[in-house]
């Protein structure tokens, strides 16, 4: 019995590899043991141009002794929103081994409330993450001149 191409190629599939390489040491790496020292490291790092203009979301990935390990930016969205999506936040995590991660965005209207969608967003994600092993250590909303914990607030 022959076997057509079109068979053979049902059993083909990509190799998913995995790697990490940082471009600094394990000692050069900052350490979160606050909100302050989590805003510190956001504001250093965010585009201070975009943000009174639009809302973005980025998390912080930390190793086990809480020192970065990475900042990515999940998304970029308009003046009043944007998504995150807890799929690409925890792909990310995994990929780069992190033992915890701290959620972040900005409000442009320079307004540190939360909203009740913010409020959802960061149950939903630590709910996850308690699955996976990935503990949710904070959600920042961050201004031009401030932030809001959830942490210090008692709200994660």
């Amino acid at each position: 019995m022959a076997i057509s191409k079109n068979q053979i190629s049902l059993y083909q599939v990509s190799e998913i590899n995995l790697s990490y390489q940082p471009k600094f040491r394990a000692n050069e790496r900052p350490q979160i043991s606050s909100s302050k020292d989590a805003f510190d490291v956001l504001y250093n790092n965010w585009d201070l141009g975009k943000i009174q203009m639009l809302e973005q979301f980025k998390i912080i990935l930390l190793n086990r002794a809480n020192k970065v390990i990475g900042i990515f930016q999940v998304s970029s969205g308009g003046i009043s929103g944007t998504v995150a999506d807890p799929k690409l936040i925890f792909a990310v995590a995994l990929k780069a081994c992190a033992s915890s991660i701290v959620l972040s965005h900005n409000h442009p209207s320079g307004n540190l409330k939360p909203s009740p969608q913010d409020i959802e967003l960061t149950k939903k994600i630590t709910t996850a993450g308690n699955y996976l092993d990935i503990r949710v250590l904070d959600h920042i909303i961050i201004t031009n001149d401030s932030y809001f914990s959830f942490a210090d607030e008692g709200m994660i």
